[in-house]
């Protein structure tokens, strides 16, 4: 499988596949695709893993589409305006928040993995549940607005604003701290909890928090009190 990331404001992945090649995706990742793809859709894994998807944030079903002649292309794009981040799963397992994964070659695994600690699924703003990406081959991930990288160093830590956490190695520990001082909390405008990530390990963080964004607009919408 190639691939070409196309787009700088709301991106895509557009990948060209051999015969018997397979990529998947969330229903309603796909956007375009030449003839020679055969798409196919299941739960991936069973209904254990399929229900796991939907509290991490995914669809039940997911659209494998197979390449049926060589030079078959795809392309999955992202739900707004961001990054595409494209991850080499042979070489790293991953932690995902909820909505960052886009698309995968069939080698990919993706599943569901619970917080180790209390505080961090409470109060870190996936819940309980993250996503783990393990397996072989790439896998894509889409970020909102900029993306920065971390690469942690034993022991390193990095505090991160509630929802800035895109994915981070499986070596990365993620705990929850909270906010000191109380004028810091009720007027600092941050919040009361700071993601914590400690190494080592790499860390992909994207520079908008979409949840927050939206927040915004809908405190502008002007309501009908009639």
């Amino acid at each position: 499988m190639k691939y070409e990331i196309i787009g700088n404001i709301v991106p895509a992945v557009e990948c060209t596949l051999n015969s018997g090649e397979t990529m998947f995706t969330q229903s309603g990742g796909m956007i375009w695709q030449s003839d020679g793809i055969e798409m196919t859709t299941n739960t991936k894994g069973g209904g254990l893993k399929s229900i796991g998807r939907l509290l991490a944030g995914e669809s039940i079903f997911m659209a494998n589409y197979t390449a049926k002649m060589d030079g078959s292309t795809i392309a999955f794009g992202s739900t707004v305006s961001g990054k595409i981040v494209p991850i080499n799963v042979s070489n790293m397992e991953m932690i995902c928040q909820k909505g960052a994964f886009l698309c995968a070659e069939n080698g990919v695994k993706l599943e569901i993995t619970l917080t180790k600690r209390l505080g961090a699924g409470l109060f870190g703003g996936e819940g309980f549940v993250l996503q783990k990406i393990s397996g072989s081959g790439m896998a894509f991930l889409e970020a909102d607005g900029d993306v920065v990288e971390k690469n942690l160093a034993p022991g390193e830590s990095i505090k991160v604003d509630t929802g800035n956490v895109v994915a981070f190695e499986s070596s990365v520990k993620y705990d929850i701290e909270t906010v000191k001082g109380l004028k810091n909390v009720f007027l600092g405008g941050e919040g009361l909890f700071l993601t914590r990530l400690t190494g080592p390990g790499r860390v992909i963080l994207q520079t908008q928090n979409f949840n927050d964004f939206i927040s915004k607009i809908a405190a502008m919408i002007p309501r009908n009190n009639s």
